[in-house]
């Protein structure tokens, strides 16, 4: 079985969000899978996707702090700035974390680990609503 849908977030602030229940709401058919895989593919390149802790939410604070620290905005060696100054840094973390993810499904659910969820990782201080392509293959 193939199934692919396109599907919008809703739109976060800054940070690193869990939305991994938002994104298995979309996808009632992953129920019916002994073993496949979930693919999901973010449609932008000021942000991105990972897969980290799920419980404590000091981490996605701790994540923000790190990936300010490392690529700070209002670097007089950014020419790109045409949308403000998170404009830049935005694509350089998005590029650094990545924009897809690759997912086993085992018995009808995600096969990962029990500490870990999907993190919409919003890197534009108001990036809106973020489109993201779920691919779901498997038997």
């Amino acid at each position: 079985m193939w199934i692919q849908k396109q599907i919008r977030l809703n739109p976060r602030n800054r940070g690193f969000h869990l939305v991994t229940e938002e994104i298995l709401s979309h996808l009632p058919e992953l129920k019916s899978l002994n073993v496949g895989l979930l693919h999901v593919f973010i449609q932008h390149t000021s942000a991105g996707l990972t897969i980290n802790e799920n419980a404590d939410p000091s981490v996605r604070q701790d994540f923000e702090s790190y990936f300010n620290q490392a690529v700070p905005e209002n670097q007089p060696y950014y020419l790109h700035d045409d949308e403000g100054s998170d404009d830049m840094p935005a694509h350089l973390k998005s590029s650094l974390l990545g924009c897809s993810l690759s997912l086993p499904i085992s018995n009808g659910r995600l096969n990962v680990g029990i500490w870990q969820g999907i993190y919409l990782c919003e890197y534009r201080n108001r990036g809106g609503s973020r489109s993201l392509v779920l691919t779901l293959s498997g038997e």
